[in-house]
């Protein structure tokens, strides 16, 4: 079987991972792109009978190459995957896809013009945890859906371009828009900034859809723990998500509350609690890259954009980000809905 010929574009913090993850398939061959010398260094010791280059216009000329991997800034996601796409290869993205909407939009064009696969690398989505959540909430067991309350924390990493939302949401965003099949009316969000006057580094996101599920997103670069949780609830069941537990990362809550349906005891002073058992489900082992990085090369084997983290996923994920970073700057809801 001849080997799928991809070239992983930056060989910085993430695209370590994605060649580590990439290389773990039998039916792909890397070549990596990086203009540090540092960095060249390091990936030819790591992988001595890699070919390594700094000249990605070249890359793309080389005909055998068929896939770019781009983990790179986001301000340089647009030029290098629009090159890329118009040269005819497949594309994967590091989040946040672009940004802005225009660009994403002009990418996915470009994409269905050449046949070509596109996609995002919206990891969370290819865990085992948030797999089984999908299953779960399309099996109809927590009933109908409420609300997605989610908060990703830590102390740090501050970046120097860009503010809280475009670092951490895109993944809270990413999971939302996946397990909910539903679309997004409006956005508000509120930000501050203590450290410095530029950039906010705690932000709260509301967003509401046409059913009237609700998801709140609360991302921080200052809080003095590590926090990777997500509640769902429904109307039968509830759901909790630990990302930073090392096992029993969801727990399944048979509890919930409902109003007396007579008449006569039909008030907010009349509710009935139901607290049954927690379900805690195995989950599969795997890294959740390494299967996002066999996902990709599926989906150029199949000819098929990608049904978890296309290109019309990352353009959601973008529309979000900008309402929310307008709706911080006008102090306002952020209607998001094309009519």
């Amino acid at each position: 079987m001849e080997k799928i010929k991809i070239g992983i574009t930056g060989y910085g913090y993430w695209g370590i991972n994605l060649v580590r993850n990439f290389n773990l398939l039998n039916n792909v061959e890397i070549i990596i792109c990086e203009k540090d010398q540092d960095k060249i260094k390091k990936a030819k010791k790591l992988y001595p009978d890699m070919l390594v280059t700094d000249n990605y216009e070249k890359m793309l000329q080389e005909e055998k190459i068929k896939a770019i991997v781009l983990a790179t800034p986001v301000k340089t996601h647009f030029p290098l995957a629009k090159q890329a796409l118009e040269a005819g290869k497949h594309v994967l993205i590091e989040k946040p896809m672009t940004s802005s909407v225009e660009e994403a939009e002009e990418l996915i064009k470009i994409a269905k013009e050449k046949n070509v696969v596109l996609m995002v690398d919206h990891t969370f989505l290819f865990t085992a945890a948030v797999q089984k959540i999908k299953d779960i909430i399309e099996s109809g067991d927590i009933g109908e859906l409420h609300y997605f309350d989610s908060e990703r924390m830590n102390l740090g990493l501050l970046q120097e371009d860009s503010n809280v939302v475009w670092d951490l949401a895109p993944h809270d965003i990413s999971i939302i828009d996946y397990l909910f099949d539903d679309e997004i009316e409006s956005v508000f969000a509120t930000g501050s900034k203590h450290v410095n006057d530029k950039y906010e580094e705690l932000v709260h996101i509301t967003i509401k859809y046409k059913t009237g599920l609700v998801g709140h997103l609360h991302v921080s670069w200052l809080s003095p723990v590590k926090s990777r949780r997500i509640l769902i609830g429904g109307s039968k069941k509830m759901i909790q998500y630990d990302d930073v537990e090392p096992s029993e990362k969801i727990k399944i809550y048979d509890k919930g509350v409902d109003m007396e349906k007579e008449a006569k005891k039909a008030t907010p002073f009349s509710p009935i609690y139901r607290a049954g058992d927690i379900l805690i489900p195995k989950l599969g082992n795997g890294e959740a890259l390494y299967n996002m990085a066999a996902h990709f090369i599926e989906c150029i084997e199949l000819g098929k954009q990608s049904d978890i983290a296309g290109g019309e996923k990352g353009l959601t994920v973008v529309k979000v980000i900008i309402a929310a970073n307008e709706s911080i700057e006008k102090g306002r809801i952020i209607n998001v809905t094309k009519d």
